[in-house]
């Protein structure tokens, strides 16, 4: 027998052997491989195995391409016949910009297919599950679950809740300042941690600044040190439109857009005739309407979101609570009282007021320490 059951509470519970641990936990590390070129589709990867022998394994790679599954009854071809698949998502079962993997499972006659999770899509859950078991081929899901949602944890956002997963990145000083009272802050932190946080803006489908930060970094807000066939989407929030026209991100600025409250038809079309997309969206206080544009950004296909920002929108962004998880970067070093704090938040005159936030990791990037920590809702 390849697995057991044991009956709890008079229901029946499947126990995965450890040959099957194995095998899916190859299949999230395919999945992986996918990390910063799959958006807006999430990352999969699986494994086929026949007579205890991988004779297949695929993993999704950017999308428009074939699924993972496809890739792996490719590689299995005639093997694939009676033979187990892991999977890391429920396989497709509708035709979107490649054919359902279900049929081309149900045609190579696997036997058995185990998923790490469901579809998390409303329209598609339980579907693909569904038409494999009425062609008679067993499937069971659960299996490392939690791993497999913490590497699509955005796509999981967005089909749940109509919204990216959100982080902000921030490197700080020990006495958590960001920069000095003059607005100067490179760098507090060591290359390596700079590089670290390259790998964050990599894996994001996009990046979210501030005006302020434009006019003062100038920044590109791409991808580097770090190989990637596709860079995140610039996003500036500047709601008077103050954006300098000799700003960096607007090079090649096809892949930069602008939320603003200032209806300027004049400026928009310069911006719009360098590339760029503008997207007026006030809120009744004559700012920009944050819970909107993260809708906005969802209807996009965004499934997470970096924001690089100042103290300002990261306040801001936290007292709207939008913000999911925040990466801190701890520099060994202090600025004193007069340098800028990390974040500007409303008054808290009592202490059941706080933000309570779960640390998920902690480590040392070169020189500084790396804490992520995700908001307790």
């Amino acid at each position: 027998m390849h697995y057991r059951f044991i009956f709890l509470k008079g229901m029946i519970k499947q126990v995965f052997t450890a040959s099957d641990y194995m095998h899916m936990s190859h299949a999230l590390q395919l999945a992986e491989r996918g990390l910063f070129t799959t958006s807006p589709n999430p990352r999969v990867g699986c494994v086929i195995v026949n007579d205890g022998k991988v004779v297949g394994t695929g993993w999704h790679e950017r999308v428009g391409e074939s699924h993972a599954e496809i890739n792996a009854l490719r590689e299995a071809g005639d093997l694939a016949r009676g033979a187990t698949v892991y999977v890391t998502l429920e396989p497709c079962s509708h035709h979107g910009r490649t054919p359902p993997c279900v049929e081309a499972l149900i045609c190579a006659e696997v036997c058995r297919v185990i998923m790490a999770m469901d579809d998390p899509n409303p329209h598609v859950n339980g579907q693909g599950k569904e038409k494999l078991q009425k062609a008679g081929v067993e499937v069971q899901t659960g299996l490392l679950e939690d791993e497999a949602q913490q590497l699509n944890i955005g796509f999981i956002t967005r089909m749940h809740h109509s919204r990216p997963w959100i982080r902000t990145k921030i490197a700080a000083s020990l006495d958590g300042r960001i920069a000095l009272k003059n607005g100067k802050s490179q760098w507090i932190t060591g290359e390596p941690a700079r590089q670290d946080g390259h790998r964050w803006r990599a894996r994001s489908c996009a990046i979210l600044t501030g005006v302020n930060s434009v006019k003062v970094d100038d920044p590109l807000l791409t991808v580097r040190y770090i190989e990637t066939s596709r860079q995140p989407i610039r996003i500036v929030l500047d709601s008077n439109l103050e954006i300098p026209l000799q700003a960096k991100l607007l090079e090649n600025a096809d892949t930069t857009w602008i939320f603003t409250v200032q209806a300027d038809r004049g400026k928009i079309h310069l911006l719009e005739d360098a590339g760029a997309h503008v997207v007026v969206l006030p809120d009744l206080a004559g700012k920009v309407d944050l819970k909107a544009m993260i809708t906005k950004l969802a209807e996009l296909g965004i499934n997470e979101l970096l924001v690089e920002a100042g103290p300002v929108l990261n306040g801001a962004l936290v007292a709207a609570e939008l913000i999911d998880e925040i990466i801190f970067y701890f520099a060994p070093n202090l600025l004193g009282n007069s340098a800028q704090a990390m974040l500007v938040l409303p008054e808290i005159t009592d202490l059941s007021e706080k933000y309570n936030l779960q640390i998920t990791d902690i480590r040392k990037i070169g020189i500084d320490i790396r804490l992520v920590a995700r908001f307790i809702k």
